[in-house]
């Protein structure tokens, strides 16, 4: 084991890459999403939380189905293909848009296209490494994502301060880097071997959940719990320009936080790799909880720039941890439908999170809600250590 090579094959390295312009071309949008919907098309902070629930809880079918499906097609790559086409196409639409209606109809074929992609993508990445080296791919696939959302926003603001003067034309340029994404995956990602699909096997409700573990469902239901506690981070764009944020500060403030999750992206998952994923899953949460109580509290931009970066860290210990484990406790035949599965239950929860946080915020201030969301996330944390130490304790051997 020791003489393997540690490097990750070309087509894992080419996902990234792959990630990194969908996410240059998403988040040339995004940070300026919350300003544009506001001052420009004059929604509501409550049509913001709106837009970005439906939008990620709707996509989570397509996650759910495009799983399943790509368990039972002979390969992976056209429905990844697909759905990065899908967002590139339609994301860039937001400079044409006159409302927020409008919006709502672009970021929901945004994230169907996500939806398409993301359980495939995930089970074709579990499919190209060995299970020792699967937090390192997925530490890698979520660095460079982050990356891209780093050059997205530092792009965004270059043009807006040397190019253009409103948000409409980067919106529009976005459609580059996006497609660029599509022609990598189409001529230069390839499958991995992969036996012929089982005979689908009847089961009532969801697809594929005969063959899913009772150890699956209760770690997604943990994960559910946490998600219930993680609205939208665009509301902490709301708490930048609550706390003294000029517009033109706030892609920076974004690219400084995605840099610091694209830093340490692959180090969180070598951790989760020699720690465990569940260890790596606890003590992530354990940031994002008191990055919630802190953010309660804060009044100035030089705190928010130092908690941002702490919370940072949350997202490096856990988004490649959480997808190496449902990798490890499911078969190779069923990992499309488990990532599908697990997309689809963070993605439905991602909606009541979303519209909670918000009636919090408008009904009882800011803090109450951020609390509200660390306190979920503390016994989400306890509820996943709990579980784990009695499957450790079931897998002894008598």
């Amino acid at each position: 084991m020791e003489n393997e090579p540690r490097k990750l094959s070309p087509a894992v390295v080419t996902l990234g890459w792959v990630s990194f312009l969908s996410d240059v071309a998403s988040d040339m949008i995004y940070p300026l999403l919350p300003d544009f919907l506001t001052r420009t098309l004059a929604a509501s902070p409550a049509a913001l939380g709106l837009i970005e629930g439906v939008a990620e809880t709707t996509a989570s079918f397509a996650k759910l189905l495009s799983g399943w499906w790509s368990d039972r097609a002979r390969r992976r790559k056209p429905l990844v293909a697909a759905g990065y086409a899908l967002a590139a196409v339609a994301r860039p639409l937001v400079g044409l848009a006159t409302s927020w209606i409008q919006v709502l109809s672009i970021r929901f074929a945004d994230r169907v296209g996500k939806g398409i992609r993301t359980a495939p993508r995930d089970a074709l990445l579990s499919d190209l490494v060995p299970p020792e080296r699967r937090g390192r791919a997925f530490g890698l696939q979520r660095a460079m994502d982050n990356a891209g959302a780093v050059a997205g926003p530092l792009l965004a603001a270059a043009l807006l301060r040397w190019v253009f003067t409103d948000e409409r034309p980067v919106f529009l340029w976005a459609a580059l880097p996006g497609l660029a994404a599509v022609l990598l995956v189409l001529f230069f990602v390839r499958e991995a071997p992969r036996p012929a699909p089982a005979a689908p096997k009847p089961a009532p409700g969801a697809p594929g959940v005969g063959t899913l573990s009772r150890r699956f469902w209760v770690t997604i239901a943990i994960f559910v719990v946490f998600t219930l506690s993680n609205s939208s981070d665009a509301f902490l764009l709301i708490k930048a320009r609550d706390v003294g944020l000029e517009t033109w500060q706030l892609p920076l403030l974004w690219a400084f936080f995605n840099g610091i999750k694209a830093a340490a992206g692959v180090p969180g998952g070598i951790l989760a790799d020699r720690i465990g994923r569940a260890t790596a899953i606890g003590a992530g949460w354990i940031v994002y909880a008191l990055s919630y109580a802190g953010f309660a509290f804060l009044s100035s931009p030089r705190a928010l720039w130092a908690l941002l970066a702490f919370y940072a860290l949350f997202y490096a210990l856990t988004e490649g941890a959480e997808r190496a484990l449902v990798a490890d406790i499911v078969p190779p035949e069923s990992r499309g439908r488990a990532f599908g599965v697990f997309h689809a239950a963070t993605g439905l929860a991602a909606l009541p999170a979303s519209l909670v946080f918000g009636i919090l915020w408008k009904s009882f201030g800011p803090a109450a809600a951020f609390l509200s969301g660390a306190a979920i996330a503390a016994a989400a944390t306890i509820a996943l250590a709990v579980h784990e130490a009695r499957m450790r304790t079931a897998l002894q051997p008598e």
